[in-house]
């Protein structure tokens, strides 16, 4: 028997360099999210009213996530054909031009096309990076912790992304006097392209080339082995978990200043304690001290938890209970979303690319809905707090998608064991690591 293996199959430089690309795109939104009112207003100039700027914000932030549902699938399709590498380049590279164009456009009309360009390459990135750990990963507890690692660098990025446009952008307006106010909107979008383009060069080194076919059949894992019932329900899961997540993130900037009469300060910290909690939750579920397998346990109660926050949201009456709603809706969304990843990683075989882009497309569309929905049906007067309601509804429908779940997937369980003993040996030759028996 292995008492350990002193490989993880990931070397640290790829785990690295896999982490830094979610990041890179991750945090390219981020930056633009503040940005993007006061550019659509400046391009539109005096011609264009506040409705009309809310209005453009919203159409092109949904866009850009239209985009990433439509393509990653098909970057994922196509990594599984060409390889990992090949694909994280043309995703780094190309979000790097898009970003680049997007520092110095001059028309409407053109951020609509770099908006959905930018998603279309961005959507080469995370599914793909995810693919490659699902390939090389040592045993199936190093995949679900490396897994883990890259949904934190994406959340990083997505909440350092906003301080670092703004901060940058004033900084650079008052420090540097030599800038003009469109001036300094530039430098942290060109920032980020030159970011990418670095993270590109460093993939080019660092991801290995191996095919997703060759890598299959090392593990002893082979594709057909996915379960035709399982694969659909966790793709759902994962929709309604995005959904979740984004009619909580509108509908509490909406209900905060218009209900509760909160700060900017405030509303920013209630953000960040949803960042914050999400790390937490998300080191202790894919820590050492839990076996991955177990996490199929953990989706039932997460979903029951989640329903809960999202039916009491409207119903926390000050900021005190507003912050213990939002650590549990933070909680419950920040251990669902890599335990899903893993689980559709687990299944997926020799299809990783596939998998884990039609699961980025089904996250995405969830993400989108679900901002759309907390938006637009916020003030309906005919159903009191709508978007909450209507999103626990689903989620109680999740919950019971859910039940039946760990037993499917103790069906993979023995033959995933099976699998680990080759697959151990392999990486103990390759990286010139010592295989320890008892």
């Amino acid at each position: 028997m292995i008492g350990r293996v002193l490989s993880t199959g990931i070397p640290l430089s790829t785990m690295a360099v896999l982490m830094l690309s979610v990041f890179t795109v991750s945090i390219g939104y981020g930056v633009i999210l503040p940005l993007l009112p006061f550019l659509i207003e400046r391009l539109l100039g005096a011609s264009g009213d506040a409705a009309e700027i809310s209005r453009a914000t919203g159409l092109l932030t949904g866009l850009y996530m239209l985009s990433l549902f439509v393509f990653a699938p098909v970057w994922g399709r196509l990594s599984d054909r060409y390889g990992r590498r090949i694909i994280l380049l043309i995703g780094l590279v190309g979000f790097s031009i898009t970003m680049l164009i997007f520092a110095f456009i001059e028309n409407l009309v053109a951020v609509y096309a770099e908006r959905f360009l930018s998603g279309m390459f961005s959507a080469a990135v995370t599914p793909v990076a995810l693919a490659v750990i699902g390939d090389i990963a040592a045993t199936e507890d190093v995949r679900a912790r490396r897994l883990t690692f890259v949904s934190l660098a994406g959340i990083s990025g997505f909440l350092l992304g906003p301080m670092l446009g703004v901060g940058v952008t004033r900084a650079a307006g008052s420090l540097l006097p030599f800038f003009s106010a469109d001036g300094a909107l530039t430098l942290p979008l060109a920032a980020t392209a030159i970011l990418a383009l670095l993270v590109a060069f460093a993939t080019a080194i660092t991801v290995p080339g191996t095919r997703p076919r060759d890598a299959a059949a090392k593990r002893g894992q082979p594709a057909s082995e996915t379960l035709p019932r399982l694969m659909p329900r966790l793709l759902l899961l994962a929709f309604i978990v995005a959904a979740g997540i984004g009619v909580f993130e509108v509908g509490l900037a909406l209900r905060g200043k218009q209900e509760l009469g909160l700060t900017q300060y405030q509303i920013a910290m209630m953000f960040t304690l949803c960042s914050v909690v999400m790390f937490v939750v998300q080191a202790i579920v894919f820590s050492p001290l839990i076996k991955a397998e177990t996490t199929r346990w953990f989706i039932a109660p997460a979903l029951s938890v989640l329903a809960a926050g999202l039916f009491l949201v409207p119903r926390a009456s000050d900021f005190t209970l507003m912050l213990v709603v939002i650590g549990a809706v933070a909680a419950s969304a920040g251990i669902l979303s890599p335990i899903l990843t893993y689980w559709i990683s687990n299944r997926a075989g020799e299809a990783q690319g596939a998998q884990l882009g039609k699961q980025t497309a089904a996250a995405s569309l969830g993400a989108a809905l679900g901002s759309v929905a907390g938006g637009l049906l916020f003030d309906v007067t005919w159903l009191p707090d709508a978007p909450f309601l209507l999103m626990t509804v689903l989620t109680l429908a999740g919950i019971l998608l859910s039940l039946s779940l760990p037993k499917l997937l103790v069906r993979c369980i023995h033959t995933l064991k099976a699998a680990e003993l080759p697959r151990a040996r392999m990486y103990g030759l390759m990286y010139g690591k010592a295989v320890v028996r008892r």
